[in-house]
């Protein structure tokens, strides 16, 4: 919390910070509630939930891992499900739940850079340990399921070694990868956070094959454009990451493999600690300005929409602004409607007057308060202020009654269906039509003394529209 003191979203909120791990939240989402989330923490030696919504969420810890039986991934579903906005991405985040899943990502970069500009280790994928029969050179390396910090990898020197590894396989019920043991010289690091790069060395120093376990020397190199290269193919997979890390192997004769990528979970590392979790906490600020931003109907200055184009991310709708539509209120389900092309559709329509995809008039920046851009609106405000349900509120400002009912998809505006027709003229001449009628022959009546003769009027006025209504 202390990296986000003093900071300000859009220079006007303050940011509450409430850290916990995984295995201390629950949570439960809702179509239009949002996410609610139950934290447990200890107060005085006491358990104590405490509930709130959270506005963004920064995830700094595996989602899942098979070597400490942990798996969270229902938690990421659920911020999912509420719309919770994350660094990394929610939809990144779920995908690295898998390493050969991101491997196939990294396999697409190496076939659109070519292996000069990005150097990929030849891997070999197992879907479970009735393929592993034999590989063609040893020693290999072996990797088990999805785990972190060198658990799970075990160097294989034979054939033999390698059948009994298959057996280990067999136990675990999961896949497995293979890929060929390099004699290394040092690791290489890239870590990108947001537009900041650094780059690491490491070399064992216990003489470890695995270079992250033991004791090994790490310190800072220059960032060169080829390392550059790595961190920002690999940034753009799964949507785009924010933070992320690409890790390498530099061998003896010389060469570069890319061995893995990692997410926001990564560790950091190097002297340079407290520098890289203000670049984090900087991130988040930036990102959580953006969404303000949007939600306000303005346009990211990251993320430019189309002119008169108001951006899919509204949600929330005040009172005052859907009291303020100068069309009127729909008539009731059943009641009276003009037919299809009585009138010809208006092409001047104001462009504020244009819905987003949520079937609801956007807000002007200027009306916009920073309540109303925190919070969604929920339908009982909505139906306080317009004195009608949500429902009517929108069609309010889809079809007016004086426009035409727009057309199917597929269907050309002047060529209406039979059944639409035959709604439209039913409506049509059993409301209206036939209250004109009774009132012209009252007219008639009045100011002809032949009574008869005013009947009989009506009696064609009544042929005529029952007429139309069955000849269609």
């Amino acid at each position: 919390a202390k990296y986000f003191q003093g900071k300000k979203v859009n220079g006007e909120f303050d940011i509450r910070v409430e850290q916990a791990e995984f295995s201390e939240l629950n949570l439960a989402a809702y179509v239009t509630g949002g996410c609610m989330v139950d934290m447990q923490v200890m107060r005085n030696g006491t358990k104590v939930v405490r509930s709130f919504k959270p506005d963004f969420v920064l995830i700094r810890q595996h989602a899942y891992s098979m070597a400490l039986g942990e798996d969270f991934r229902s938690l990421i579903i659920g911020l999912q499900y509420g719309g919770i906005h994350t660094v990394n991405s929610l939809y990144s985040i779920y995908n690295f739940c898998s390493k050969p899943w991101v491997f196939s990502q990294l396999i697409k970069i190496f076939n659109s850079l070519g292996p000069e500009k990005f150097p990929l280790v030849e891997q070999t994928f197992f879907p479970s340990h009735k393929q592993m029969l034999t590989t063609p050179n040893f020693p290999v390396v072996v990797k088990l399921g999805h785990a972190h910090a060198g658990m799970g990898k075990v160097k294989v020197e034979n054939q033999h070694d390698f059948r009994d590894m298959a057996s280990i396989v067999a136990m675990a019920k999961t896949y497995a990868t293979t890929e060929p043991f390099i004699d290394s010289k040092y690791d290489i690091r890239i870590q990108k956070i947001g537009s900041n790069y650094k780059a690491y060395m490491r070399t064992s120093i216990s003489g470890n094959w695995k270079a992250n376990t033991g004791s090994a020397m790490l310190e800072q190199i220059a960032m060169t454009e080829r390392y550059r290269l790595w961190a920002d193919a690999c940034a753009e997979m799964f949507g785009g990451l924010d933070i992320c890390a690409v890790k390498a192997v530099h061998s003896k004769d010389g060469k570069d493999y890319i061995i893995e990528v990692m997410d926001s979970s990564m560790p950091l590392i190097g002297e340079h600690v407290e520098e890289d979790r203000q670049l984090i906490a900087d991130l988040v600020v930036s990102k959580m300005t953006q969404l303000v931003i949007t939600a306000g109907s303005t346009p990211s200055p990251l993320r430019p929409w189309p002119p008169q184009v108001q951006p899919a991310s509204m949600k929330s709708q005040t009172g005052p602004q859907l009291g303020q539509l100068s069309q009127p209120r729909p008539p009731p389900q059943g009641g009276p409607r003009q037919p299809q092309g009585s009138q010809p559709p208006r092409t001047n329509a104001p462009p504020q007057q244009r819905l987003s995809p949520q079937g609801q008039q956007p807000q002007s920046p200027q009306s916009t308060s920073p309540q109303q851009q925190r919070s969604p609106g929920s339908p009982q405000q909505v139906r306080s202020a317009t004195g009608s349900s949500p429902v009517q509120a929108s069609k309010a400002g889809m079809f007016p009654p004086q426009q035409p009912r727009p057309p199917a998809q597929g269907r050309a505006p002047s060529q209406p269906s039979p059944t639409e027709t035959l709604n439209s003229v039913f409506h049509f001449s059993k409301s209206q039509s036939l209250t004109n009628t009774f009132s012209i022959s009252e007219s008639s009546q009045r100011g002809n003394a032949n009574e008869d003769e005013a009947k009989a009027e009506t009696i064609r006025n009544l042929r005529k529209s029952f007429a139309s209504l069955f000849s269609d």
